[in-house]
């Protein structure tokens, strides 16, 4: 649907504070702070998408999830990685088809053929035109989006400026409703200023220990609050750790779900030496935590 002026409608959001917000995310089971709300709420009434970034495993690709429940919308996802080209964000022509189409209709002239050939039969969506021509609005998820090229990156600005694409056989696509854009990155490479300008930024962090506290409580059912309390404090200090990589939640999690099942009431030097490979994913972090864990000598 578009308005008067044939641009895109936008969907009222139903959401009237960040608070309101906070608690629609915490009813899919995620955990959001006053300033997670606070940016999710006006990038909802200023129509921007949203530029998560933080450390691998804080939540952000489980954001864009929980706004598509929340708002009851399909979750559209790009996940990007190295070398990704406009064919597999965008869309692609089923070449097979086009040549079998080719094959079965060889007496026929070029000027006839192309237009049957360059048509909806045989175009291939991907994500991003996904998101574009979908009837009702969607949450489209770019994920990782520090790890594509600038080449790529500049198709999302066209993407994220007028919400269309061009198609040269087919002519320009505009969306018909605007989709609710998440965009995440793990900054492992600078993105750039216009990609920037378009979104609100939004950070993520390690949570602060109450937080974690009340995700393990819930991600983790039969889990006590002393248990938590002592499982998140300790992940928190493992944190601090110059390690290769530090625990993500979802580690901090798994951990959790250990002690659970080995039946551990209460946290010790021990518990902790034999459990860390389910909160560390390399050696030399296993090994420099054990260490740390050593009482000092005299």
């Amino acid at each position: 649907m578009t308005d008067q002026a044939g641009t895109p409608a936008r969907p009222m959001d139903p959401f009237d504070s960040p608070v309101a917000v906070g608690e629609a995310l915490a009813s899919t089971g995620y955990l959001a702070d006053d300033h997670i709300a606070r940016v999710v709420f006006l990038a909802q009434r200023l129509g921007k998408p949203i530029l998560v970034e933080g450390p691998a495993g804080v939540g952000k690709t489980e954001l864009g999830k929980a706004l598509a429940q929340i708002h009851r919308r399909r979750l559209v996802r790009l996940q990007c990685y190295e070398g990704i080209d406009e064919a597999k964000a965008l869309y692609e022509w089923n070449y097979r088809k086009q040549l079998l189409r080719l094959q079965a209709d060889q007496g026929r002239e070029w000027e006839d053929l192309e237009g049957d050939i360059f048509d909806e039969r045989f175009l291939l969506e991907r994500p991003l035109l996904e998101a574009i021509r979908a009837v009702d609005p969607v949450v489209l998820l770019i994920d990782e989006v520090d790890r594509v090229e600038v080449e790529t990156e500049a198709l999302l600005l066209e993407v994220l400026s007028d919400f269309q694409v061009s198609i040269p056989e087919l002519g320009t696509v505009t969306a018909s409703s605007i989709p609710f854009v998440v965009l995440t990155s793990n900054n492992t490479r600078e993105l750039s200023e216009a990609l920037k300008r378009r979104c609100l930024f939004l950070h993520i962090s390690y949570p602060a220990v109450e937080r974690e506290r009340a995700i393990l409580l819930a991600k983790v059912p039969g889990l006590d609050e002393a248990l938590a309390d002592q499982a998140a404090r300790l992940v928190r200090s493992v944190r601090s750790l110059p390690l290769r990589k530090p625990p993500s939640i979802s580690e901090s999690i798994d951990w959790a779900r250990t002690l659970l099942a080995m039946g551990i009431a209460e946290v010790d030097l021990a518990t902790i030496r034999n459990t860390l490979p389910a909160l560390l994913k390399y050696q030399s972090d296993v090994e420099a935590v054990a260490k740390d864990l050593e009482p000092a000598q005299d």
